[in-house]
């Protein structure tokens, strides 16, 4: 596939951040398309010497584009842009010199074709060279060019390189006979001339970690039950087994490692006190330190370093919201002045690595203000616009969310958030209990969220409970939801809307269950359990039988297990293994129960809740129940990837809901 590529002129920064929508008068009159629209403006990013910015940014066509923009001057040009495909990943390879792939925003899953290639551009629109190829064809009869790019299997690594060549790392996924990826290859790339390296590695490589002066230093090998970690000092050392740890159930020693720190220290995330945190890791004597470098008590630490050439600077972590724990006292005053000018939002600041210029990229968003970026001046103290990822969104009319805490039934404190709706006093509201997929995640952020915000806009208040098995919280909250699919993980949710009836702001008889994947089928199950609570379900892309699941079918008739580690190891541990339980708790098993009203949705391509999932349960549960409404995107994969789909998606949601406990309903 040959892209069409276009190169714009030079041109003001303000040709590019697209302005704010007309502001809106009302929450409801804000249309669907604005909540649902894909990003205009994202994802910058600041050259290692933080002179200039990249940034990703649609033009007129629509087509997302990479732009380049000098901090100093603001003038701005794109750089690479395609009138037939959409700049997706990309990152500098030095402070002159970027790396990209592509993606197509207009295409389904299930129609995609290609993959993202990999090309090469200096920041002045010079220079661009394709690295990997898009398809997956042999060699012969392809021209001598097509011939020196990398295979298609071939992907951008975000570890650090050499700043001071045009060289970056890529890794090869290495797939077996049956489709299942074996291992991955880790290889250093020239950007301009394409000659590579491939580093040699131990058999079953999984994971690199790379060091800050450019030379991978640890692998992760996944081998049945085992996490097997290796070291080498360089490039010309054999690697030595550095630990080895059982995968499922994980042990308590267990550690994932996480980054090097400029000074050659490795960071791991281990969970030694209740909570993962960040640990320093002392290579030589293979043993965690004493103390974590950060932790979150009653959280998992979940973020990433930030550091510049010389230092540790500080940590971006997530607890109830988002922060960041500065060392550096120069960044901690620049956080105090930006928060000081902008105390509206969460502001998360990114250093560039070897500073030559006195700026600082910020991202300020918080639960109803989409992220909008600006640059900080460290020298004058001043703030200028970059641009917002949803201008359309008016912050004044959002709903506001906020973190709570209930007991579940057994006394375990499950955390969650609502939302209740602008305009509304916050009583005897509608309600919808959104269920988070995964489900080992932490499936909610204190962050503006286009599907909560857009059914507040509605009317419902939103309750998004963070349910035993969810990660982010802790060790007690996710083991004790070990072996408990539809069992205590849905008395969890039940209890959030039972807590929601009890301190009045939920009516009792206006309350529907919703959500994807695993919330899919939390949505099911919950038909099932409770029909004294749930007046209606909307379950998309969800898990419908755990005997389908566990067995791994993407068709009725094909199978795709192939005795992986977590088919083997994961799943009786986690989900379960006896063959009554996964019967009890499998919506296709129980779907004569369900007579409440239903709109079931599911992606024709969908390749990780398969479609027989979809339709299995559809014949099954509509023999009792007459008030099934089945929506099938064909093209689409797991969730809605494209944007019309999102909108036709929420807007029947919307119907839905005002018929069976909005402001239509009985």
């Amino acid at each position: 596939m040959t892209l069409r590529f276009t190169l714009a002129a030079l041109s003001t920064l303000g040709a590019l951040a697209i302005l704010p929508a007309a502001a809106q008068t009302s929450p409801t009159a804000i249309p669907a398309a604005a909540f649902f629209e894909n990003a205009s403006f994202s994802t910058p990013r600041l050259s290692p010497d933080g002179r200039l910015v990249a940034i990703k940014v649609a033009g007129k066509s629509g087509r997302v584009r990479l732009a380049v923009v000098d901090a100093a001057t603001r003038k701005t040009r794109v750089v690479a842009a395609f009138d037939d495909a959409d700049i997706n990943r990309y990152h500098w390879v030095n402070d002159q010199r970027l790396v990209f792939n592509v993606g197509d925003l207009g295409t389904a899953q299930g129609e995609v074709r290609w993959g993202g290639g990999l090309w090469a551009v200096n920041a002045d629109g010079s220079e661009l060279r394709q690295l990997v190829r898009r398809d997956s064809a042999q060699n012969d009869g392809i021209s001598k060019i097509q011939n020196k790019l990398l295979p298609w299997n071939t992907f951008m690594y975000s570890g650090v390189g050499n700043l001071d060549s045009d060289e970056i790392f890529v890794t090869q996924y290495e797939y077996g006979a049956t489709g299942w990826m074996n291992q991955i290859a880790l290889l250093r790339l020239n950007t301009s001339n394409g000659k590579f390296k491939t580093y040699a590695h131990p058999a079953n490589t999984m994971g690199w970690v790379v060091d800050r002066q450019g030379v991978p230093r640890i692998t992760v090998a996944y081998r049945d039950n085992q996490q097997v970690i290796f070291h080498r000092t360089a490039d010309d050392q054999p690697w030595t087994q550095l630990a080895s740890f059982k995968l499922y159930p994980s042990t308590a020693d267990n550690f994932e490692p996480q980054a090097f720190g400029p000074d050659g220290t490795l960071y791991v995330r281990a969970s030694l006190q209740g909570a993962d945190a960040l640990y320093p890791y002392d290579i030589a004597n293979r043993k965690l330190g004493d103390k974590p470098a950060i932790s979150t008590p009653g959280y998992d630490l979940q973020g990433q370093l930030e550091y510049n050439q010389d230092k540790v600077q500080g940590y971006h972590y997530e607890v109830d919201a988002k922060g960041t724990w500065w060392v550096d006292a120069t960044m901690k005053a620049v956080q105090q002045a930006v928060d000081a000018a902008l105390p509206a939002t969460n502001n998360m600041i990114s250093t560039p690595l070897r500073p030559t210029a006195p700026y600082v990229l910020v991202e300020s968003s918080s639960d109803v203000q989409p992220a909008v970026y600006r640059l900080y001046n460290t020298e004058t103290h001043s703030l200028s616009m970059l641009g917002g990822e949803h201008p359309a969104i008016a912050p004044e009319l959002m709903s506001t969310k906020a973190m709570v805490r209930y007991k579940a039934r057994d006394g375990l404190e499950i955390p969650a958030y609502l939302t209740t709706p602008k305009a509304s006093k916050g009583k005897n509201l509608p309600l919808v209990v959104l269920v988070h997929g995964g489900p080992w995640v932490r499936g909610v952020h204190w962050d503006w969220d286009a599907e909560v915000q857009f059914l507040a806009s509605r009317g419902y208040a939103v309750l998004e409970p963070e349910f035993r098995g969810s990660t982010g919280y802790g060790h007690q909250l996710f083991t004790a939801g070990w072996k408990q699919w539809g069992l205590k993980m849905q008395d969890d949710v039940a209890d959030g809307a039972r807590w929601a009836i009890a301190q009045g702001i939920a009516d009792s008889k206006r309350i529907c269950i919703a959500g994807a994947s695993y919330g899919g089928y939390a949505t099911l199950m919950g038909l099932v359990n409770d029909p004294d609570l749930y007046k209606c379900g909307v379950a998309w892309a969800g898990v419908t039988d755990l005997n389908i699941l566990k067995d791994g079918h993407w068709t009725s008739e094909n199978s795709w297990s192939t005795g992986g580690a977590f088919d083997r190891f994961g799943f009786p541990v986690l989900i379960g293994g006896d063959a009554a339980q996964l019967a009890a708790t499998s919506p296709l098993q129980q779907a004569a129960r369900i007579k409440q009203p239903l709109l079931l949705a599911h992606g024709g391509a969908d390749q990780t809740v398969p479609i027989i999932h979809g339709t299995a349960f559809k014949d099954a549960v509509s023999k009792n129940n007459s008030s099934v409404e089945w929506v099938l995107y064909a093209d689409e994969g797991h969730g809605w990837f494209l944007p019309q789909n999102r909108i036709d998606f929420w807007g029947k949601v919307e119907k839905f809901l005002d018929k069976h406990i909005g402001a239509s309903a009985p």
